[in-house]
Parts: structure tokens; C-alpha cells; sequence
């Protein structure tokens, strides 16, 4: 064997040893992850389900009011706002957009709404078992997210029968629900705290929502605002200050993404600087931080507390 040879055969090794370390690394890692977390994620499942399954218990039509609320409340802003207020953007696809902001609406309130009382509802639990208390908020979130998941297939359904034409963009909404989901639980992280101290957060959180529906455009086409004669050239800057809203960014970019995408504004398309439009992506990710921080340093004391 010449030395070239036995050079070449000695780096390999030394490659494959190195691959073989990596992948060890790695794998001790992972399982280190699994081993730390898989309580957790029992406890969390468990929680999901019972939460699921007592929230429609005794009704007659059980689950599917995850479906009838939104399509109710569809219904009655359609005829309401829609038919007699003419609020819409002319286009044919306004109820599906109307229909696709109310559910996307309707998962911000339920999980910011059960994520706040989720600490004290489940104060017995935390105090007779040891787990992670932020999994309570956790699994309250993930409950609305199921029934957003749900709202989604009949949005979509209304879409097929609309003859909707659907874009690469759909590629994009995993994208825009992560953030519409770190903006919720990070909202129902901090609110869970504050209720903990003082129980006039969930009355207050009512109302404040109220004013945040009606400030953004959810039932309302945000064209009424960029058009609106009697606001004149302040109707455009009223409506991109909307959209630095996280909640309105979100909402209206899972539109223009899904469903209508020519007829659709978004902060994107609106500003024309980048560094101001990806201002409702931090506020989003720093609510979320902002509710963990808070969380954590004060989740010792709950028990005591409460």
C-alpha cells in the first residue's frame, strides 16, 4: 500500500468516526429532550382531550357547535353589515374573507379567553399534581386552535363551492398561523398571570377585545378605511397604522394568502419599507416573550396565592 493510498483510507475513517460522533451527539440529545419533556407532553394530551371533551358536555349537538358558532355568527354580521350597512369591498369573494376573519377572530378570543382563567380554573389539579403549570395555558390555547382547525375546513369548503381559485401562496399560511398562535398563547401567558393577583383582568380583557374587533378590520373590508372620501389622504395611513396591529397583520395576511390575494391589502403590500412592515412579526414573538418571562417568575407563588 503506498502512502497515498493509506492517506486517503485514514481521512476516511476519520470521516466516518466524525459522522458516527455527530450523529451520537445528537441522538443523546434528542433523547434527552424525551426524556425531560415526555411527562409533560402526557400530562399536556390528557388535558387537551378532557379539555375537549367537557367543553361540549351535555350539549345535544356536542361538537358541532365548533362549527355553528362561527357560522351563526357569520350569518348575522353578513346580513348586518354585508346587506344592510353595504360593508363590502365589491368583490365576490367578501363572504368566504368575511367568513375566514370571524373564525381566525373567533380562535384569538377563545384562546386568549380560556388561556387567562386556565391557572385558577385548574388550581385544585396544580396543587394535588406536580407538572409544569404553563401546560394548563398550553392545552386551554391548543383546545381553540382545534376548533380553528375545524372553522378552517368549512372555510375552505365555502371557498371550493365559491370557485375560488387557490395561489402558491397557500404555501405561506403555516407561516402566518404559528404566528397567529405565538401572539395568542403569549397574550394568555401574561393574562394568566395577572388573573392569578387580580380577577378584574378577565372583565377588562371583555371589553378590550371589543375595542381591538372594532379597530381592525375583521368585519369591515379594509378598502372602506384606504378609500373612505371623508378621511381623505389620512384613510391610507389610518389603515397601514391598523395593520402594525399583530392581530390585524395576521388576520389579513391568512386572507390575502388563502383567499384573495389581488383584492386583499396587507402590511406587506401596503409599506414599503421592510423594516417597518416585519414590526407586527417582533411585537408578536415579543408578547410571546414577554407572557413566558412573566409566567415563569411568577408560577411558584400561584399555589400560595390562590
Amino acid at each position: 500500500m503506498c502512502a497515498e493510498d493509506f492517506a486517503k483510507k485514514t481521512v476516511g475513517a476519520l470521516s466516518w468516526g466524525r459522522k458516527s460522533i455527530d450523529l451520537s451527539v445528537v441522538n443523546t440529545f434528542v433523547k434527552r429532550i424525551q426524556e425531560r419533556y415526555h411527562y409533560s407532553l402526557v400530562v399536556l394530551k390528557e388535558l387537551v382531550k378532557t379539555d375537549f371533551k367537557l367543553r361540549y358536555q351535555g350539549s345535544f349537538l356536542g361538537v358541532a357547535w365548533s362549527v355553528l358558532r362561527p357560522l351563526m355568527l357569520f350569518c348575522v354580521m353578513y346580513v348586518v353589515f354585508a346587506k344592510f350597512l353595504r360593508m363590502s369591498d365589491g368583490t365576490p369573494t367578501y363572504p368566504v374573507v368575511l367568513l375566514l376573519g370571524i373564525s381566525t377572530w373567533q380562535f384569538f378570543g377563545e384562546a386568549t379567553a380560556t388561556g387567562l382563567r386556565a391557572v385558577v380554573d385548574r388550581g385544585d389539579l396544580l396543587r394535588k399534581i406536580h407538572f409544569p403549570n404553563y401546560i394548563v395555558v398550553v392545552s386551554a390555547t391548543i383546545g381553540a386552535l382545534i376548533s380553528l382547525g375545524i372553522n378552517l375546513l368549512v372555510v375552505v369548503i365555502f371557498a371550493i363551492f365559491s370557485k375560488i381559485q387557490f395561489t402558491w401562496r397557500v404555501l405561506l399560511l403555516p407561516l402566518n398561523f404559528i404566528e397567529l398562535y405565538v401572539l395568542a398563547l403569549g397574550a394568555a401567558l401574561l393574562m394568566a398571570t395577572m388573573y392569578v393577583y387580580f380577577r378584574d383582568i378577565a372583565h377588562l380583557w371583555e371589553v378590550l377585545q371589543q375595542v381591538l374587533f372594532y379597530s381592525i378590520p375583521v368585519i369591515y373590508p379594509l378598502s372602506m378605511v384606504m378609500d373612505n372620501d371623508s378621511l381623505g389622504k389620512w384613510g391610507l395611513i389610518i389603515a397601514k397604522i391598523q395593520l402594525l396591529n399583530p392581530i390585524a397583520q395576521t388576520i389579513q395576511d391568512i386572507r390575502h394568502n388563502l383567499i384573495a390575494p389581488e383584492t386583499q391589502p396587507t402590511v406587506w403590500t401596503l409599506v414599503g419599507n421592510p423594516l417597518i412592515a416585519v414590526i407586527p412579526v417582533i411585537l408578536a414573538f415579543l408578547l410571546l416573550a414577554l407572557g413566558v418571562h412573566v409566567f415563569r417568575k411568577h408560577n411558584r407563588k400561584f399555589a400560595e396565592v390562590m
